[in-house]
């Protein structure tokens, strides 16, 4: 798979005739990443205003804790009255998702050193629009008869990721000490996680798309798999 700037998602086998995924299916390959979120005592989302209708009715879900913090900072100076019994919650990406599909609307403040990272990644570009995902097809597996395409929020732990596999360092090989570095980037996709989601929804199962699955942070791979399938 990769993820280009048009998600173009590289299959061996043509998609079988099958309905598509279903939001749950889904939510199922967000299991276990957190956000982090601000709540009013009766832990309902506070609400900020949409820029493009200026209604209040988005909820901000942050990437880092400390912009969850910072956040309800603001809520308690903005609005004292929300503020006064406001706090920060985590809640998984999978929870989420399932409250979009119910009309929930949410946006993400995304890390800023990914974003840094994403851009390191497409030489040209000066923004990047959405929350930055990490992807190679050399990080595929297959366990117990299912193929796992991991996505990772975070670059580094991508190339950690990397060195854990036996095939990849066979590639490189073939590169020097002091370009290794730089042979692992060029290894390593960049996309963001709202148009990943986007593709997962508009396509059939078996067209490769629901292989995906989100690593959270700081977590391996067979350790993610293993949690899930428990």
């Amino acid at each position: 798979m990769l993820l280009e700037a048009n998600f173009t998602l590289h299959i061996g086998a043509s998609a079988s005739l099958s309905l598509a995924l279903a939001p749950d299916e889904v939510a199922r390959a967000l299991t276990g990443t957190p956000v982090f979120t601000v709540c009013n005592s009766s832990n309902e989302f506070v609400l900020v205003s949409d820029p493009a209708t200026g209604l209040r009715s988005l909820g901000l879900l942050c990437f880092r804790s400390e912009d969850a913090d910072a956040l309800l900072t603001h809520v308690r100076m903005r609005q004292p009255v929300v503020g006064r019994g406001a706090k920060v919650v985590p809640i998984t990406l999978d929870q989420v998702y399932m409250l979009k599909a119910e009309g929930i609307a949410f946006r993400f403040l995304p890390d800023p050193l990914q974003i840094k990272n994403a851009l390191e990644l497409k030489s040209g570009l000066t923004a990047f629009d959405g929350v930055p995902v990490f992807q190679s097809d050399l990080l595929v597996v297959k366990k117990q008869k299912k193929r796992y395409c991991p996505i990772y929020f975070q670059k580094v732990f991508t190339i950690f990721a990397f060195l854990a596999q036996e095939d990849i360092e066979r590639e490189l090989t073939k590169a020097s000490k002091t370009s290794r570095g730089s042979a692992l980037s060029k290894q390593i996709m960049v996309g963001s996680l709202e148009d990943v989601l986007k593709k997962m929804e508009m396509n059939e199962r078996n067209s490769g798309w629901d292989d995906l699955i989100f690593i959270p942070p700081g977590k391996s791979l067979n350790q993610h798999i293993n949690e899930v399938s428990a």
